[in-house]
């Protein structure tokens, strides 16, 4: 074996493949299966154990990888010879290097299938002026400072003819990395990641067709003639995959029936040709993602294609292969060839390129009115660092145009500038912060008549007749409409950027030929039942399991929800056991619950147990049940429930649990003054009965529960409640905590109840305070049509031979 300057002659027996055992005395890392399978493991585990000690400092996975290699390599462990040779000896440099490599082709092929191409071509207004003046800006005025530096600054020869390639590269702000760290950030659903995500997109265009030229003419060793040749064939070949492969692809899908998955002959041929179009883009010149990423972006995304593909890709690759790619970098870093003044300079270079490219996001934003925290918070993003640009270096690298004093310095760069800009972003950014409504939004605190606007979560067909009755309960009137919202939850798979879809708005029902549009007809029908009292508008939530609570919260605020329902995470089956449990979805409630900027019902969906016998135009009576024990969660479900109670359809039970032998006036004052409002509300209505039971403790109050069992279609209660004896103990045995003491209860399979079950939760002010039930209620009387709070009614009792009162104590124990 012999050194050529940074090159390696590495000799290897030809049987020396599998060791087959230490038992005939053979060292297994001098075959190369047994080598590669150590150097895998070693990686894996170490870049695991750094992630550890590092995901606490706000560090991305990236950061660790790469610094992974860098304690393998010769810049720490691999310094000294022995472990070195041992670990990682240049014979076995070529199959390590191939294995990454060909894990990196799939990667981007990945990369394309989950992109949207088209924001490629139109990203809109905003990321398309944020990406060009970033882009450009930062290369006008870096790259002129890479000579300004050569010709005043005494470098190294090497370092002089690298700089102004590094310098060129900095202006890159590539997709696939600002993809990533806010994947991991989980910001990819946030407004600001929207617009960089945006804005990347539409830079890579440019960025990936001058790597294109570049490599046409480094190929060609700056012969013109060649470098044309090469140049054009690469078009040739994007061409081919654009109007050839892509309307293949639509045609063989659409042979696929609606709702069937794709099968394994499908997937088993476009991996194969991932890897021809991979072997085609290096015949013509070119680097062998070029092709796999283009072929990926000709893929559709999502179902059925893209999702399966993305399902088969998603751990070999992006959590073997891909990492271990970042490991070869940090393995060829050796931080003892830097020179202090070339690393100086470097990173000037850097330092300065960062500062510009935060500069003309900034000043462009302005013309955008964009406020100047956001703008610099979407300039760190695009100041994202990864995968890409090590691509570029290991290229020069190879190709003799970085050494291995640039390379390093370049790639302990790209670690400092990723360390210091992620935690930077999750400093000035949360989310979360941005949706925080300007004035209270619940049912309980509305003003007379003003519109109800309901935001329906939907996760699949089963749970609409049960939302449908809900909404018809609601009763909308032409004095006090109602305004749905409703949002179709779809976690995504194939596609890297969430996507919220505005579905149009029409009276006209659509061709039902997927789930979403028999949802959207649903709707549409009990729209069009309701003219001039009921506006139906639909969206489509595209995103992350982990993220699709900020879509929820986003359309809430925008949309001036008063209240979001959501599905609950089990599925009843017809049999009345548990089927299908989503635990995504309940992480779903429990995140909506902490952030949402209104009031949130969780819906326990039993409908499949009786049938989902529907109110929409019929005269079936929905009998619905409103469950009070006090505080301001029972409060708004009080006041909903109320509301409920005016249709004609509707019989309301309200079933007040007090406390045997209590009789704190002072203590309830405020639960009689809501009492009252809604008796005065209902004088007269034949369909409303007011009970009040009273029990000693949380047994009674279980066993009081369970009495109801079948008498209702739906029961309403608050989420939490006041404390009070009759809770005691119920706690610690609640297995649901997002629907409170009682909605865990109602929601038990114990309980054998068919009813379902609305868990109402009032808006929750900044801090988490609760709202305050010292406001005074609004409820329009059935009989007068005014607020009862101005009429007097809210400290005088009412007496009426019309409305029910019955009231029942628990006697059972002593």
């Amino acid at each position: 074996m012999g050194d050529q300057g940074n090159a390696y002659i590495a000799c290897q027996a030809a049987d020396k493949i599998a060791t087959f055992g230490v038992w005939i005395k053979r060292n297994p890392l001098n075959y190369s299966v047994p080598l590669i399978l150590v150097q895998f493991s070693l990686i894996s585990i170490t870049s695991m154990l750094i992630d550890i000690c590092l995901r606490p400092l706000g560090q991305s996975s990236m950061v660790t990888q790469i610094f992974g290699g860098m304690l393998l390599g010769p810049s720490l462990l691999g310094h000294k010879s022995s472990i070195g040779s041992l670990l990682f000896p240049p014979r076995g440099a070529l199959t390590f290097v191939t294995g990454a490599t060909f894990g990196l082709m799939f990667f981007f092929f990945a990369i394309g299938v989950k992109a949207d191409p088209m924001k490629m071509i139109r990203p809109g207004r905003q990321a398309a002026v944020l990406g060009i003046s970033a882009m450009f800006v930062t290369l006008a005025l870096t790259l002129p400072l890479s000579f300004i530096l050569i010709r005043y600054v005494p470098m190294d020869g090497t370092l002089a003819e690298s700089l102004p390639f590094i310098a060129a590269s900095q202006c890159l702000t590539p997709f696939p990395n600002i993809s990533c760290l806010l994947t991991e950030l989980k910001m990819s659903n946030s407004d600001l990641g929207r617009i960089a995500v945006s804005a990347s997109m539409l830079c890579d265009i440019i960025g990936i067709t001058l790597v294109v030229i570049l490599l046409s003419i480094l190929q060609a060793n700056f012969n013109p003639l060649q470098s044309v040749v090469g140049i054009i064939a690469a078009f040739l070949f994007v061409v081919f995959l654009v109007y050839i492969i892509k309307p293949l692809l639509l045609r063989i899908l659409r042979r696929i029936p609606h709702g069937k998955s794709v099968g394994e002959n499908y997937i088993i041929g476009t991996f194969t040709c991932v890897l021809v179009v991979g072997v085609i883009s290096e015949l013509i010149g070119q680097h062998f993602v070029l092709g796999p990423l283009v072929l990926g972006l000709m893929v559709p995304e999502g179902p059925p294609l893209g999702t399966a593909l993305i399902s088969k890709l998603d751990i070999p690759v992006g959590k073997i292969f891909y990492p271990i790619y970042l490991t070869t970098s940090g393995l060829k870093t050796n931080i003892f060839k830097i020179h202090l003044q070339s690393l100086w300079i470097c990173l000037s270079i850097v330092l300065f390129s960062c500062i510009v490219k935060i500069g003309a996001v900034v000043l462009s934003s302005r013309y955008l009115r964009i406020n100047f925290q956001d703008s610099f918070v979407i300039g760190l993003m695009m100041n994202a660092r990864g995968i890409c640009e090590l691509i570029v270096y290991n290229l020069w690298k190879d190709g003799l145009l970085l050494t291995d004093q640039e390379f390093s310095i370049i790639v302990i760069a790209l670690i400092g500038v990723t360390a210091i800009i992620t935690p930077l972003i999750k400093f000035m950014y949360d989310p979360s912060e941005q949706r925080v409504p300007l004035k209270r939004r619940t049912i309980q605190h509305a003003k007379q008549d003003a519109e109800l606007r309901i935001l329906v979560c939907l996760q699949n067909q089963d749970n609409v007749p049960t939302i449908i009755n809900i909404l018809e309960a609601s009763d909308a009137t032409e004095e006090s409409p109602i305004a749905v919202i409703a949002v179709l939850l779809e976690e995504v798979v194939g596609r890297a950027n969430p996507l919220l879809v505005s579905h149009q708005s029409t009276r006209i029902l659509q061709p039902s030929n997927s789930k979403s549009s028999h949802i959207i007809n649903a709707l549409r029908q009990y729209e069009l039942c309701n003219e001039r009292c009921v506006t139906v508008q639909s969206f489509s939530a595209i995103s992350h399991a982990e993220t699709m609570h900020e879509d929820i919260c986003r359309v809430a605020l925008d949309q001036n929800a008063t209240i979001v329902i959501l599905p609950f995470h089990k599925h009843w089956e017809i049999d009345g056991s548990i089927g299908l449990v989503n635990r995504s979805i309940q992480t779903m409630d429990i995140k909506v619950l902490e952030k949402a900027p209104c009031s949130v019902g969780i819906l326990v969906d039993r409908g499949t147990l009786t049938g989902s016998m529907s109110i929409l135009n019929t005269q079936s009576i929905y009998r619905v049940a409103v469950i009070y024990i006090g505080g301001p969660d029972d409060a708004e479900a009080l006041y909903y429930g109320s509301r409920m109670g005016r249709h004609n359809n509707v019989t309301l039970t309200l079933v007040r649990y007090l406390l045997f032998g209590s009789d704190n006036a002072r203590e309830r004052k405020q639960d009689n003054i809501l009492m009252d409002d809604v008796r005065q509300a209902h004088n007269g209505n034949q369909n409303f009965i007011y009970q009040e039971q009273l029990v000693k403790d949380g047994v009674g109050l279980t066993a009081s529960l369970r009495a109801l069992e079948n008498n209702y279609d739906l029961m309403i209660v608050g989420r939490n409640h006041q404390a009070s004896q009759i809770l005691m103990g119920l706690s610690a045995w609640s297995e649901c905590q997002e629907l409170g003491v009682v909605g865990d209860i109602l929601a038990s399979t114990d309980i054998g109840s068919t009813a379902s079950v609305l868990v109402v939760q009032q808006q929750r002010l900044p801090g988490g305070k609760l709202m305050s039930r010292m406001m005074k209620p609004v409820i329009v009387s059935l009989e007068t049509g005014v607020d009862a709070s101005v009429t007097g009614a809210v400290t005088t009792p009412v007496s009426s031979d019309d409305a029910k009162w019955e009231i029942a104590i628990d006697r059972d124990r002593d």
